[in-house]
């Protein structure tokens, strides 16, 4: 058995990224089966979680492209008729 020391501790960021990157893979799988709106939906929920990790680790350059993404969808999805 490997020390507790040996063993790597996973930090909250790691793990909302990594639910946030589950979830935007469940998006990309939802679009390729044309399940709309839910793909969206995956889509806005993955890129808030992306956003958070941003803010934990103060990367102005992850929270910038996601805010980009958020109200590039949003406009696309309001205006999709």
């Amino acid at each position: 058995m490997l020390p507790s020391s040996a063993v790597p501790r996973l930090e909250m960021v790691d793990i909302v990224k990594w639910v946030a990157t589950a979830i935007q893979l469940v998006g990309y799988g939802l679009t390729g089966l044309n399940i709309v709106p839910w793909n969206i939906f995956a889509f806005f929920i993955g890129i808030f979680l992306w956003f958070a990790v941003g803010v934990m680790w103060k990367d102005r350059a992850i929270m910038v492209v996601h805010v980009g993404a958020f109200l590039s969808l949003l406009f696309g999805y309001l205006n999709a008729s």
